[in-house]
């Protein structure tokens, strides 16, 4: 069971993705809180392993509650949670600040139910989540902002290079392993290796990176796996 909490000042809202969550077998919901300092404590209590955060209420916001959240997960690895961010905003600065605070990714508040539910597993598993109508919009924008970036194909190898195309295309570490026929464990190790080489703090950031250099379009094809044997 993948354990979630629920952050929302709006009650329905909560009660409404509670309920959603519930027709889910894997999934958990272990605490609602309707502010940022709520969910801080609420996380402290249940320890959940993916926080569902809203980016607009009253006291501390959502950007500043998955800072501390995530500064805290460093801090106690045995604490391990992730935020998935959750709008009805599809403003690029939002979504830009919440990465750069550490979430794992961000998702409008429409989507359906299983995208809900299929992000927050991708999410859980260590993986990164855009949402679709507007990751397009926002890799323009981080790839028009900033032009003091490496090169990737002179810091990663042929295969790492590879992954990295693979993460920028939202497959997760069981896709990757399943189309470049590796373990898991050498997909972990490449991404890894990527996020250590380009100095990301995740894998939200190393792809904004792979955008922001031009290594990845957002027109690209999903990689085939036929790039590299190395």
């Amino acid at each position: 069971m993948t354990a979630v909490l629920i952050v929302d000042d709006q009650p329905l809202v909560r009660a409404g993705i509670t309920m959603l969550l519930s027709a889910e077998p894997d999934l958990e919901v272990v605490g609602e809180a309707s502010s940022g300092q709520e969910a801080l404590q609420l996380a402290r209590s249940t320890r959940p392993e993916v926080v569902l955060m809203d980016v607009r209420m009253p006291g501390m916001d959502g950007v500043s509650a998955t800072r501390e959240l995530v500064r805290e997960s460093r801090s106690h690895p045995d604490r391990l949670v992730r935020v998935l961010i959750m709008t009805t905003f599809d403003d690029e600065d939002i979504v830009v600040e919440a990465l750069q605070a550490g979430a794992s990714g961000y998702l409008l508040k429409h989507a359906s139910p299983t995208e809900i539910a299929d992000a927050i597993r991708r999410v859980a598993a260590g993986d990164t989540w855009l949402d679709a109508t507007a990751a397009t919009r926002l890799v323009q924008r981080l790839r028009s902002k900033s032009t003091d970036h490496p090169d990737v194909t002179e810091l990663l190898t042929p295969r790492e290079q590879e992954v990295l195309r693979f993460v920028a295309a939202g497959l997760s570490n069981q896709d990757i392993r399943d189309t470049l026929v590796l373990s898991e464990a050498t997909v972990k190790t490449h991404v890894a290796r990527i996020l250590f080489k380009t100095g990301s703090r995740d894998r939200a950031a190393a792809v904004a990176l792979a955008y922001r250099s031009g290594f990845v379009h957002p027109d690209d094809p999903v990689p085939t796996g036929e790039i590299s044997t190395r």
